[in-house]
């Protein structure tokens, strides 16, 4: 049975290559479809040049979504990276 988890996240900082680039290695540990979303985008978090382009600032909220058999761990594990962003 697939699942699906979302988790808004406020970034301390931009979400800039070295976060993305953490994210994208995490991201890379799950089956999950992983997305994180910002005014309106999406991207996926197995792309740092996508996360990138969503341009979020620091402060902004962004959403962690993912759809999949370990959705919730998935979604919890990058929302932690990116509240640890700096």
């Amino acid at each position: 049975m697939s699942q699906s988890s979302e988790i808004p996240v406020v970034l301390p900082a931009a979400l800039h290559a070295r976060p993305a680039g953490a994210v994208v290695r995490i991201a890379a540990a799950f089956q999950a479809a992983i997305e994180v979303r910002h005014d309106g985008r999406t991207a996926s978090a197995r792309s740092a040049l996508r996360l990138m382009s969503l341009g979020a600032p620091a402060g902004a909220t962004v959403t962690v979504h993912a759809e999949g058999d370990d959705a919730e761990l998935a979604a919890t594990a990058v929302a932690e990276i990116l509240r640890a962003a700096s």
